[in-house]
């Protein structure tokens, strides 16, 4: 049996739609510049997105994680429907904990990322960056499972940075600093139930809560009363992919194409040539791709994504990656200058047999300079860790900052 939902929305009446939060967002947009994350507005800078950083980095900042696709997942044929789906054991994944997943096509590619909260036994909510619920339908033949589509119904905020612990802390949540990373907690709030995983996309010590959307709004100004003292920002998405870069954490769209999206073929990846090779569990049951990758990890990848490590200042936005020869064998997907590790860095993708650790690269960066355009090929070395990784993100409890 197989129980199928789309909390859908009149889409040919609106075709985006203000957020839970939107009127505590709209008064703090100083900017009143807005974007649209599917089927939400969201906000790429309320003021400043550096400010907006700094506060991920050495304070307190809040983003509006609504808009990203959830499912959530259930039935007898839970656990086994979910091992079939992703390259992970989902069994080590226990209740009130959560698990980095990534799901391919029977080609062992990857179709996208994101996290299976396991919320109570039997219990799941998949979440993910591209809209999921037609694969999920697909793959649901044969099992005894419900699938609900709930990206409408739950509001989601992420309050990332050193000072997170301590605002919850002040907000009441009672015993929030004993979330071990990657767990998941529930509170009462408000005649309803909050809950909280330490989880999110900055490689900080943060956490994401999530709520019914009728009281998104008091949640949002719970938080901003506890952090008052603690330098709370909101933040917009300009903001959270530095951070997200620092970490070294993928984007689909944007460090990989999802293998649904793609019209050629070889523009695909799986999940070696993304890195995530450690995602990929062999000595499970049976799922989707495994034939396929087992024929990769005997044959070798075609490609290899890395961390890059740049000489000079300048980012290397959209560069081509060549080796100490000059040939072309590769391109960054993401680059910036970091504020906090105060190197120009970026993640790119680079043929195989390239891509090991220590590896020295060139790539071509072009950038302007009051209209004028200049060239150079700055040195680069292949890093192995995060370019941001402190302590306090693994930390239990946190300090107080």
């Amino acid at each position: 049996m197989r129980t199928v939902h789309y909390h859908s929305r009149e889409h040919y009446r609106d075709k985006v739609f203000p957020g839970p939060f939107y009127s505590r967002q709209k008064a703090l947009n100083v900017n009143r510049e807005w974007s649209r994350w599917y089927d939400y507005l969201s906000v790429p800078a309320y003021s400043c997105s550096t400010t907006e950083y700094f506060a991920g980095r050495n304070a307190c900042a809040v983003f509006d994680l609504t808009p990203m696709t959830k499912h959530r997942i259930g039935g007898p044929d839970a656990l086994p429907f979910l091992n079939r789906l992703v390259t992970r054991d989902v069994a080590r994944i226990k209740p009130g904990r959560v698990g980095y997943a990534v799901w391919c096509n029977d080609e062992g590619q990857v179709i996208d990322d994101g996290t299976i909260f396991h919320l109570r036994e039997g219990d799941y909510r998949l979440c993910s960056q591209e809209h999921q619920i037609d694969w999920l339908m697909i793959n649901a033949l044969g099992f005894d499972v419900t699938i609900v589509e709930d990206t409408h119904d739950v509001a989601g905020l992420a309050v990332q940075g050193p000072t997170s612990c301590a605002v919850l802390k002040r907000m009441g949540l009672a015993g929030v600093e004993n979330i071990t990373p990657f767990g998941i907690d529930f509170f009462d709030f408000e005649g309803t139930e909050l809950t909280v995983s330490r989880t999110g996309y900055t490689g900080d010590l943060g956490y994401e809560l999530w709520i019914d959307p009728g009281h998104a709004e008091i949640l949002w100004d719970r938080v901003f009363e506890a952090g008052e003292l603690h330098n709370i920002r909101p933040m917009g998405s300009d903001a959270l992919e530095m951070l997200r870069i620092e970490a070294g954490f993928i984007l689909a769209a944007e460090d990989f194409m999802p293998a649904m999206q793609t019209v050629r073929p070889s523009h695909t990846r799986s999940p070696f040539e993304l890195g995530l090779g450690w995602l990929v569990d062999f000595n499970k049951p049976l799922f989707n791709g495994r034939k396929a990758l087992l024929t990769e990890k005997e044959n070798g990848s075609r490609y290899a994504l890395v961390k890059l490590d740049i000489e000079d200042n300048k980012p290397a936005n959209h560069s081509y990656v060549f080796d100490m020869k000059e040939k072309n064998i590769g391109w960054v997907t993401s680059a910036m200058w970091s504020p906090s590790a105060k190197k120009n860095i970026a993640l790119a993708t680079v043929e195989a047999p390239h891509g090991k650790v220590g590896e020295e690269m060139q790539v071509e960066i072009y950038y302007q300079r009051e209209l004028k355009w200049s060239r150079i090929m700055a040195r680069a070395k292949v890093v192995k860790d995060a370019f941001w990784d402190p302590p306090r993100r693994r930390q239990t409890p946190p300090a107080d900052y």
